[in-house]
């Protein structure tokens, strides 16, 4: 969080910042937040100071994520709002077993579950074994959940998954959206902007096509989806992949908790995945 503190000298330029972003001019703002484009101007310009329940307002009108409305709420000079917990904490018990549900109900195929940074925070069994199967593991090898193991790192090292993925520019591209989307909400110094850095700093990563302006290629994908084809060992996986969070949290954890589940595009890796799971 001290990386976007400094990245906003201020109020006034993390709310510049954030509307900018979300492409609202003051008077739209101004109409879908029920206050005066001439308060929305004083406070830009810091000539108005706002109160909490107006940062708060504002945070849920541009829909800016909960982390950063604790910096905007800090930059003001007030208490953070949201809490920010590990997911073993007890009070997030009912938040775990939700998400076990969800890991339980995807299997046969693989689901796990990142944080913002894609840090691996809980697997199901197939995915547990998709990957010890990838890297060379043995089937009783201990697969951390303790945010140890980030995700994006595995698939983007040429020692890791990237090895084995045969489309690995394609989802490579993909996979730097979501944590520059990151960087650029926290600023510079932030921990998504160093990771964002040790990425691009991976051989062959930097020169990806797209990666200069990270922008996907839509026009030449024939398919509705992006496939991730895995070779190893005589097996091919032909798979896609689907990202879900949770709904309305008042946690900055469980607000920023991702769970991606991986399905099979045709029959042969489906057979594979089911067959693993007998």
């Amino acid at each position: 969080m001290s990386g976007a503190a400094d990245y906003f000298s201020d109020f006034a330029a993390a709310l510049k910042y954030w509307r900018g972003k979300r492409g609202y001019s003051q008077l739209r703002l101004s109409t879908e937040s029920e206050i005066s484009q001439r308060h929305i101007s004083f406070l830009e310009s810091g000539r108005s100071q706002p109160s909490k329940d107006l940062i708060l307002k504002l945070g849920m009108v541009l829909e800016i994520p909960l982390r950063q409305r604790n910096v905007m709420l800090l930059s003001a000079g007030y208490a953070p709002a949201y809490q920010e917990r590990k997911l073993s904490d007890p009070e997030l018990g009912a938040v775990r077993q939700a998400l076990d549900f969800m890991l339980a109900q995807q299997a046969p195929y693989p689901a796990l579950v990142v944080d913002r940074l894609w840090n691996l925070a809980m697997a199901n069994a197939p995915a547990a074994g998709m990957m010890r199967w990838l890297l060379g593991l043995p089937d009783d090898a201990a697969l951390p959940t303790d945010g140890s193991v980030n995700v994006l790192k595995l698939m983007l090292d040429p020692h890791g998954v990237r090895q084995y993925l045969h489309n690995w520019e394609e989802v490579g591209a993909d996979l730097l959206h979501w944590i520059q989307r990151e960087a650029m909400g926290d600023g510079p110094g932030s921990a998504a902007t160093v990771l964002l850095g040790e990425l691009l700093a991976l051989p062959g990563v930097a020169g990806m096509q797209g990666v200069g302006h990270l922008a996907p290629n839509l026009d030449r994908r024939a398919l509705p989806f992006l496939p991730v084809t895995i070779r190893k060992d005589g097996v091919e996986l032909n798979l896609f992949t689907t990202i879900a969070t949770l709904g309305t949290p008042h946690d900055v954890t469980v607000h920023e908790l991702r769970v991606e589940s991986f399905f099979p595009a045709d029959e042969a890796s489906a057979a594979w995945f089911r067959a693993r799971h007998c």
